[in-house]
């Protein structure tokens, strides 16, 4: 078992999935951050902690339930030339849901923007059982689509759960300052929310049997994010410069 996880396709199949399940586990740190923002302050710590608790469980649960998981994968019903399965349903209403709430998260922000801080979450407040309910939501989206991702990239059990185990770290560990920095820099939010909108695109693709790699779109994920971070560090030199 060990001899085979350090095959040189073993290995590749490995860093290339545990950076796939980074990304996805940071996009999901970065959407229950933003959704616990809703609640007073004094509820949010609480709630970013119980969800990513419960992002933890999830992907816990579902890797060690990969049989049942990969059962959805069989047809329950076609329509036109499209066979749609459990995988295809789920990944549909997560797909569209993803995209429902990213695109009213931008409005928001952008509406929002110039209005004082604390009228905005007086207006858009809401209940932590609420609140809580959409980060299960998006809980379960995000750990199956991780699941079936690393099930997609390999077949091979250790490595999909030393990469899932890997990004569950990444995530509690890394949880705090990434929620810290999206919420000093609020052009992150948005470039978040664009990922959210562009994985719901992807996920309602894939309902229909269109597949988009994911390799690609994580790619460029990447690379607006190093875009912005050079934004960010130009904006913060050129105000020193001003100041000084």
């Amino acid at each position: 078992m060990i001899a085979e996880l350090f095959t040189p396709e073993n290995i590749i199949a490995l860093l290339t999935l545990t950076s796939l399940e980074i990304v996805l586990g940071i996009d999901n740190i970065v959407f229950i951050a933003i959704l616990a923002g809703k609640l007073p302050e004094n509820q949010r710590e609480k709630a970013r902690k119980l969800g990513i608790m419960l992002a933890m469980v999830m992907r816990s649960g579902l890797l060690f339930s990969i049989g049942w998981v990969m059962s959805l994968t069989k047809p329950l019903f076609t329509l036109g030339e499209t066979a749609f399965s459990g995988k295809s349903l789920i990944l549909l209403f997560g797909g569209l849901f993803l995209i429902y709430k990213a695109t009213k998260e931008i409005h928001h922000k952008i509406e929002a923007a110039g209005i004082d801080e604390a009228n905005v979450v007086a207006t858009a407040a809401s209940t932590f059982g609420a609140v809580l309910a959409q980060i299960l939501m998006m809980d379960l989206i995000f750990s199956l689509d991780s699941v079936i991702t690393a099930f997609g990239m390999t077949s091979h059990i250790p490595t999909m759960v030393i990469a899932i185990v890997t990004s569950v770290l990444v995530m509690l560990e890394y949880s705090g300052a990434i929620v810290r920095l999206v919420d000093k820099h609020p052009s992150l939010k948005i470039l978040a929310l664009s990922f959210l909108l562009l994985i719901g695109v992807m996920l309602t693709a894939e309902a229909f049997g269109k597949h988009i790699e994911k390799g690609y779109i994580y790619f460029a994920m990447a690379f607006a994010l190093c875009v912005d971070f050079v934004q960010i560090k130009s904006t913060k030199r050129y105000l020193e410069k001003q100041a000084g």
